[in-house]
């Protein structure tokens, strides 16, 4: 698994593959926005007040069209991290990653995102995945941590709603984001995603790229 882009058709059928999408939307203005700073931790879920709140504290607005980076610091568990390998931890990069709240999802779509990349396996929590199955005992860790039922926080209507909710808007999203991301925090900048372009692909690899003026 390493840093790549979802395409709509990864998650709808009749959605658009990586070969249609044009460059003019892979790259732009994008906030990049640490939610380490709140505290977010395993298991944790995040919403909108936590992107609200980003605001008030920099002073940067997310505007429409925006792509959002958002930094849990979960890439520094990813075996293939290339800057610093000292906390290598696959189950708990993959498995124990902070996720979304359906009211952040339906926030991106209200604020007019344009598409998202998130430092984790996954652009949904993991426990709305299909890990919450094929791990039962993470599930009970998770809602020892969450103080509440994850039939309750992520009810099955809104199973990995940031592929369902956002796909068909064509919201898509860059998974395992990493590298040099750290250098670029709580800040706007201009960044451009590069896939391997190829029709009838439905994901695909791709290179992340923050363009600075300085």
């Amino acid at each position: 698994v390493s840093t790549h882009l979802d395409a709509p058709a990864h998650f709808l059928t009749g959605g658009k593959f990586i070969g249609d999408l044009p460059l003019d939307f892979l790259i732009g203005p994008a906030c990049v926005v640490d939610l380490q700073r709140y505290g977010i931790g395993d298991y944790d879920v995040y919403g909108p007040e936590h992107f609200e709140q980003w605001e008030k504290d920099t002073g940067i607005k997310i505007d429409a069209r925006d792509i959002l980076i958002i930094r849990t610091g979960y890439h520094r568990y990813y075996p293939e991290n290339w800057t610093d390998r000292s906390r290598v931890d696959e189950t708990t990069y993959f498995i124990r990653h902070p996720g979304p709240s359906r009211k952040f999802a339906e926030w991106v779509l209200d604020r007019r995102i344009r598409w998202i990349a998130v430092d984790a396996g996954s652009a949904d929590h993991p426990m709305n995945t299909v890990i919450r199955r094929i791990r039962a005992d993470e599930a009970e860790e998770a809602e020892k941590k969450l103080g509440r039922s994850l039939d309750e926080i992520f009810p099955k209507q809104d199973y990995q709603i940031m592929h369902t909710l956002l796909f068909p808007h064509d919201v898509i999203h860059i998974e395992n984001l990493g590298g040099q991301l750290d250098d670029v925090l709580d800040r706007k900048i201009r960044f451009g995603c590069f896939p391997w372009r190829f029709q009838g692909g439905e994901a695909a690899l791709c290179r992340a790229v923050a363009m600075l003026d300085e």
